[in-house]
């Protein structure tokens, strides 16, 4: 591993730190965005039962605030539960743009690196293959060597950086999906708060 680092020069450096940045914004969004952790499904019915037995305090408002990134959207809610509809769903709808984009954090990085990785290696290519010219000039070709080192930089810098652009492409749009799909949920969790304090439902155990 060391010997191909070697061979791939400098440029080896950047990407190899660009597959360490990736390879942990892919763990730690793969913690983050689990939907019981995003959205916990059982919320909107807890949230009905203190409605219907008239306990909703702010006590629970606050901790439903801090419960999950659902429980934030729900609760900023539930605090003009006593406004109109419309003030409401706004106050519910700038709590949800916060919301999307602590979970959409450090996607952006992510696809940069998947972006980025590809010209790096085709950098290093160019790199290698100016060596291979220079060396033809200087020498001929009669020295298999100093023309080796330079293809073997060309190459090895190209696989890498593609090994780091292909997966992190994945992983930015396999989380892009994931947060449209928890970000709708949340839309509909945070319709149903709506309903129940406008009267518009008159039951939800879901």
């Amino acid at each position: 591993m060391y010997e191909l680092i070697q061979q791939g020069g400098w440029l080896m450096l950047p990407i190899l730190l660009s597959s360490v940045i990736a390879s942990t914004i892919v763990i730690e969004r793969f913690i983050t965005l689990q939907a019981k952790k995003v959205a916990p499904s059982n919320l909107v019915a807890q949230v009905w039962q203190w409605h219907k037995n008239n306990t909703l305090t702010d006590e629970h408002i606050v901790a439903l605030g801090s419960n999950s990134p659902l429980g934030k959207v729900l609760a900023t809610g539930l605090i003009n539960r006593h406004q109109p509809r419309e003030i409401m769903k706004e106050s519910i709808e700038e709590a949800g743009h916060q919301v999307i984009h602590d979970l959409e954090r450090f996607l952006n990085t992510l696809g940069t690196i998947a972006s980025i990785t590809p010209l790096m290696g085709l950098l290093g290519t160019v790199i290698g293959m100016i060596k291979v010219f220079a060396a033809i000039t200087s020498q001929g070709v009669g020295n298999p060597t100093v023309l080796a080192g330079g293809i073997s930089e060309a190459l090895i810098t190209t696989a890498a950086g593609l090994s780091v652009a292909i997966p992190s492409l994945i992983f930015y749009r396999f989380f892009r999906g994931r947060v449209d799909e928890l970000v709708l949920k949340m839309e509909e969790e945070a319709l149903k708060i709506v309903d129940v304090m406008h009267g518009d439902r008159v039951q939800d155990k879901n």
